[in-house]
């Protein structure tokens, strides 16, 4: 991992057009500045799968020189004196379960007042007994990754014959046991295709939230192909016609908050009429899928007044280091898990000086400070571009983000 520890200089700032109050973006009552809203906590690397696009490179075993039990609730003691509204913590991994200590950490949490989640591997360890024991210990959320909408995409992707069955298992036993369900998705080319079908599966499982995740090209998804520009924003603009009837984020592709409000100037079907191939060729499905929604909940999302396919709870306007921090499993701390810059040590300085203090972080939350078109765009402070895509095409983290096809001032 890269240590970052002088400011950025940057060039002269490039001429910018206005800027755009978009109310399709929800903003937090707190300033992002002074503490995160969102900390991805990798309690372990250890991981029972092989996954093919591991940003961690999980091994089965736990590293020697992991978080201690005191280390990670010193951290989790750092960010609740951080002021209310706390934040949202997320014990990722690997695979949390792999930790022994993981529902004393969770309670930690929790009385604490975080707001505590788990994100763990879909594995015969995320059974109902476990499932029940972290809901007993306060996690509110559970997010599982359901990477296609049937077992030998999912397996493969996975790297483990099985682990679909196991993960859809797993989705419906949280549900049981009074957890909040998120899933999680990675896009490919390879899998981008069953897309409409996993929206599906999705909603099927009664997941509270969809995350998408835009493949960056870090650990072993260097191997993998990624979507190109003008597929993503095919996939955007299915996104939005898809959180419609459900709710979704996307992760990694924060033009979509750009998409949403484009598409609530103008009708669907003149956003559609822009549109690439990939668009025509999975929207039929899409829309069979959402025409599928029960009555109630289209009812619901009609009545919300979002015009152009708009989500019916706009996503936050939060990215890498501005209001998302990630802790790594020995204590590193980088603006998120796909950014592999370092800014320090947990073992060196709390999280939340170094959240407030960081020249990378500070300089990440400041997007008139970004190059090429992404500083020049007219929604820049609602976007900002993937700041892990652009580093991992350029090297550069304030760069253009190499993925979104948009032409400012158009």
């Amino acid at each position: 991992m890269t240590v970052v520890t002088e400011p950025l200089t940057g060039g002269p700032r490039p001429p910018v057009f206005r800027r755009l109050e978009v109310p399709e973006v929800r903003q937090l009552r707190y300033d992002v500045d002074e503490r995160p809203f969102l900390v991805l906590f990798e309690t372990t690397r250890a991981c029972d799968l092989a996954c093919a696009h591991c940003r961690a490179e999980a091994q089965p075993a736990c590293h020697p020189d992991e978080l201690s039990t005191d280390e990670v609730t010193a951290v989790l003691d750092d960010l609740a004196m951080a002021g209310s509204p706390r934040p949202i913590v997320v014990l990722t991994g690997g695979d949390p379960f792999k930790r022994t200590d993981l529902r004393q950490l969770i309670r930690h949490g929790s009385e604490l007042g975080l707001a505590m989640a788990v994100s763990p591997s879909g594995t015969p360890l995320a059974d109902e007994e476990h499932l029940a024991g972290v809901r007993a210990a306060g996690a509110g959320v559970v997010s599982f990754s359901l990477d296609g909408a049937v077992a030998a995409t999912h397996d493969a992707f996975r790297g483990v014959p099985g682990s679909f069955a196991l993960t859809v298992g797993a989705c419906r036993a949280a549900r049981r046991v009074g957890l909040r369900l998120q899933v999680n998705t990675t896009l490919t080319a390879d899998t981008v295709d069953e897309l409409p079908e996993t929206a599906r599966l999705v909603r099927d499982l009664d997941a509270g939230l969809w995350s998408v995740f835009f493949l960056i090209p870090t650990g072993r998804g260097r191997a993998l192909g990624a979507l190109g520009p003008a597929e993503v924003e095919d996939v955007l603009h299915l996104l939005a016609e898809a959180s419609a009837t459900m709710t979704l984020k996307t992760t990694e592709a924060p033009q979509y908050r750009r998409v949403l409000h484009q598409r609530a100037g103008r009708s669907g079907a003149d956003a559609a009429g822009e549109r690439g191939p990939l668009y025509h060729r999975l929207h039929d499905r899409m829309q069979e899928v959402l025409a599928e929604a029960p009555r109630a909940r289209r009812a619901s999302s009609a009545s919300a007044g979002h015009p152009g396919g708009s989500t019916r709870r706009a996503p936050l306007a939060v990215g890498d280091g501005s209001g998302v921090v990630f802790v790594s499993h020995v204590g590193e701390v980088f603006p998120s898990g796909f950014l592999p810059l370092a800014v320090g040590n947990v073992r060196e300085r709390p999280v939340t000086e170094l959240y407030r203090t960081s020249p990378l972080l500070r300089a990440l939350r400041d997007r008139d400070r970004l190059g090429g078109a992404c500083g020049r765009c007219e929604y820049r402070q609602v976007c900002g571009g993937s700041r892990a895509q652009a580093f991992a095409a350029t090297g550069d983290p304030m760069a253009a983000d190499p993925n979104c096809p948009y032409t400012p001032g158009t």
